[in-house]
């Protein structure tokens, strides 16, 4: 197995072993375009995902994300991290400045798509932001939103009925 695909699956796994399936944020994709691609189907949205997921800046933000995460939950963090992080304070904002890491491969709609993911929290990510339980998920579910961001925009982006290009004879 290759590097390349070895941090693929890494990232898979720790995305699993935290609850997060492919096919949630797949949902969070079809969530976000059906309105304006009405033909798009769950298996498109899928492979988005997985494309998104392919990218080492998108890896390098999970790993990083879920490492944080996890420290917090474990106390192996300092103060006042280590607070901030269990709280998801709201003005500490790292979380969402990594996630834009990953918004930031896919243009402009991709900040909106995951602008509004933040604000109405669908799916997966209401969960993820509910701070019940002992799980921190400072990180994750910004990261979570980011990748159905970029898998939407990248869809919106290839497809045909959007271009602003027409044939004319």
């Amino acid at each position: 197995m290759n590097h390349e695909q070895y941090l693929y699956n890494h990232c898979k796994q720790l995305l699993a072993e935290r609850g997060i399936e492919l096919q949630q944020m797949a949902e969070l994709v079809l969530f976000l375009q059906n309105k304006y691609i009405p033909h798009l189907t769950m298996e498109e949205c899928l492979e988005s995902v997985e494309s998104v997921l392919q990218k080492r800046e998108v890896q390098n933000a999970i790993i990083t994300g879920i490492e944080l995460d996890c420290l917090a939950e474990q106390n192996k963090l300092s103060q006042p991290l280590l607070d901030i992080l269990k709280k998801d304070a709201g003005l500490y904002g790292i979380d969402e400045i990594l996630a834009l890491s990953i918004v930031n491969l896919y243009g402009s709609i991709g900040f909106t798509n995951y602008g509004y993911l933040d604000k109405v929290k669908p799916g997966v990510i209401a969960h993820l932001d509910s701070k019940i339980g002992p799980s921190c998920h400072t990180f994750l579910d910004d990261i979570v939103s980011a990748i159905a961001a970029a898998a939407a925009s990248r869809i919106a982006h290839n497809d045909p009925a959007k271009s602003y290009i027409t044939n004319q004879n």
